[in-house]
This record gives C-alpha cells, structure tokens and sequence, in this order.
C-alpha cells in the first residue's frame, strides 16, 4: 500500500529523473570528449562534433601514446598516486586509531584532537609551506608530491568517527585474550573498517591524480611533471609545446582532437579504479554517520 501512495509515486519518479539528469551531466561531458579524439581536424576544428565521432581516426592516440613527455607524466602520477595513497591511508589508520580510544586509554587524546581540528581550520598559507617545503629540501624532489599529503585531518576525524562507531565489545573481546593495540588494530579493526579505508583510499587518490598545483610550483623542469599539471599547462594555459607533438604532426591533426585524446586517457585510470571499490563505497560514505 505504501508504494502505491501517490505522493510516494511521484517522490519516486521525481527522484528517478534528478537522478537521470545528473548521470547525464556527468556522461555526456565525457562522451563529447572522446567522440572529438576520434575526429577528423576539419570536423573538430569547426566544433562540429557532438557526441559520435566525424571522419573517424586514431591519429591523436596513435601520437598521444608514442608522445615521450606524456607517457613519463603518466609513469610519475601513477607512481605518486600509488605511494601517495599508501602511505597516506597508513598515517591516517595509525592517527585515527588512538584519537578513537577513550581518554581514559590514551590520556593526550583531547589535546591532539584539539590540535589537529586547529590546523584544519586554519592553514598558515602558501607561502610558509613552500619555505617549508624548501627548507626541508624537497623542492624538485618526487617526495614533494608524498610526504606534504601525507596527514589529510578530515580523512583522519572521519576514521577516527567509523573506529568508534564499530561495537566495544570487539575490543574488549581481544584485550581479554591478551592482544596488544597494534594487534587489535591490525587482527580487529582494519578487516571490518574496509568500506571506510576503501572510500578514503578513493578520495586519496583522485586527489593525488588530479593535483596539478604541485608540479607547477615545485618543479623546476617539465619532465617532472605529472600528467595534470602537463594536461593544465596544455589545456588552460594553451601551450602545446608541450605536447611533446612535432608542429608539421600537428599540422595535420586537429588541436582540440589531440586534446581531448590525452584528457581522456587521464580520466580512464581513476575510470577503471571505480568499480572495483563500489561495494565499498556505498558503505563507507556513510562512515561515522550513526554512532552509538
């Protein structure tokens, strides 16, 4: 009876088509862009591609993939991606861990509560963190895109949330049978924590692929940037130089064909990522929401 209530009805369906207007929003860009990398120059020049592809070729792949700056600006995103997100989930569990424990059972709790809730709100600004940066010597170093991200407080206050949403009992159970913290943490914790450590892992990590600031302000030379600020300087600052393209190639190929064939190929990694931590996503945004 309640699903053949009117108003649920047209709840339902109002629902269902926000929900097919958003998807669309976010496909359609999508499609645009490939459908234009698929393009010949003339039809890609004149805007006259839409969301299939007009005089198709492969042409900007086949000089995208055998483009040297572009395929090195993949290798150091996905290795910064890759460490980048390990080690910053390692030092959010190891932080989260402890603040979730009662005051009782770790007595400096509320101080680093305090503090790391003070260093979120406010940031000391650009220019201290790239003396910093400096002073530490990391400038034109590969570490530059690590170890500044390794302590995200928001990551870490909504693990310390989900940690002491799990049941007490479970702990108590495992300091009954004489386990030490890192053994509940590692034995307890982490297998049943995998909905939240997968959706931080997520967010890590799109963050890490699509962080372009970094190697624009860190990075002395092109050839250690990764793939977004390459794609940025390419895309917004229109240089395409850096392509890594001979100009007589270009002259034969569509600008924006090329373009949008490297865009592509750098939404495809995060693309193929997705699915695989789904089932743990729609848990794990919910993470901390109900506590008991």
């Amino acid at each position: 009876m309640y699903y053949k209530n009117p108003t649920y009805k047209a709840f339902y369906y109002s629902n269902v088509f926000i929900l097919i207007v958003v998807s669309l929003l976010c496909v359609l860009p999508m499609l645009h862009i490939f459908a234009v990398s698929l393009s010949g120059k003339a039809a890609a020049e004149a805007n006259l591609v839409t969301f299939f592809p007009i005089d198709f070729n492969l042409e900007s792949y086949e000089k995208t993939f055998g483009n040297d700056n572009f395929m090195h600006a993949i290798e150091i995103s996905a290795l910064r991606t890759l460490i980048g997100t390990v080690m910053a989930m390692a030092v959010t569990v190891l932080a989260a861990f402890p603040l979730s424990r009662s005051s009782i059972d770790f007595k400096p709790r509320n101080f680093y509560v305090w503090f790391f809730l003070i260093i979120m709100v406010f940031d000391a600004g650009l220019i201290p963190h790239y003396l910093l940066v400096q002073k530490i010597g990391l400038v034109g170093s590969f570490w530059v895109y690590v170890i500044p991200h390794l302590l995200n407080v928001w990551n870490i206050i909504l693990m310390m949330n989900f940690f002491r949403a799990l049941p007490k009992e479970l702990d108590e159970a495992a300091t009954m049978d004489g386990a030490t913290s890192f053994r509940i943490l590692a034995s307890v914790y982490l297998p049943i924590s995998m909905p939240a450590i997968a959706t931080l892992s997520l967010f890590t990590m799109v963050g890490h692929w699509n962080n372009w600031f970094d190697g624009m302000l860190y990075m002395r030379s092109p050839e250690q940037w990764p793939l977004a600020t390459l794609l940025q300087t390419i895309v917004v600052a229109l240089d395409l130089s850096k392509t890594g393209i001979d100009f007589e190639d270009l002259e034969q190929l569509s600008n924006r064909s090329v373009k949008a064939a490297q865009i592509f190929i750098a939404m495809l990694p995060i693309l193929a990522v997705y699915p695989f931590l789904q089932r743990f996503f729609v848990k794990g945004i919910v993470m901390g929401s109900v506590k008991e």
